[in-house]
């Protein structure tokens, strides 16, 4: 009997052990650290919102394409952060290192309007394919400082994901990013308001 009870109590603790769960990943996007500034310093005061983010992406969890018409939730593989967030962030670093700017934020911390470009983001397209690509699909305004018209574009990323797993599809999105960054930043210094 004794010897049943230990063999049962070994086969329990064995089957729980088994049914642990995966470890959750989290991850942030970050700025492209390669980006270098196409001019010298200026005093330009940049405030990047609001930012909207397609429904689908707009969660913890990864979302990527498995289909034409599906996409799948990655429960263990999530955002640190909103995804808006992340975005923003990642956009007002990449146009700081641009613009050669420290005044370049996600928080209105300027309060005379008279000398803050404001940048709204409308993310139309976040998607990734592991092992294949991403696409950043964004509709962005800029409007210079005081009552100065907005400029408005559209950019469009595609950047491959350069190995298996969800760091490469990341550093893709990073890339992406740093584009449309790019496009925003020359809206800017094309701009007459400077």
């Amino acid at each position: 009997m004794r010897y049943t009870a230990c063999l049962i109590l070994a086969l329990v603790g064995a089957l729980l052990g088994a049914c642990k769960s995966p470890t959750t990943n989290f991850y942030t996007l970050s700025p492209d650290g390669s980006l270098t500034s196409t001019g010298a310093s200026r005093p330009i005061a940049v405030v990047i919102g609001p930012i909207t983010i397609p429904d689908v992406v707009d969660r913890p969890q990864i979302v990527t394409r498995i289909g034409n018409n599906e996409v799948e939730l990655n429960e263990f593989e999530r955002w640190a952060q909103p995804l808006n967030g992340g975005i923003g962030r990642a956009i007002a670093a990449d146009l700081g290192a641009l613009l050669n700017s420290q005044r370049i934020s996600v928080f209105d911390a300027v309060h005379d309007p008279a000398v803050v470009w404001r940048v709204r983001i409308d993310v139309m397209r976040f998607e990734s394919v592991p092992g294949r690509d991403v696409t950043v699909d964004v509709l962005w305004a800029v409007r210079p400082p005081g009552n100065g018209r907005a400029v408005t574009g559209r950019s469009v990323a595609r950047e491959n994901v350069s190995g298996p797993g969800f760091e490469p599809v990341i550093a893709a999105h990073d890339r992406a990013l740093a584009s449309v960054s790019r496009d925003i930043a020359a809206a800017v210094q094309a701009s007459p308001a400077q």
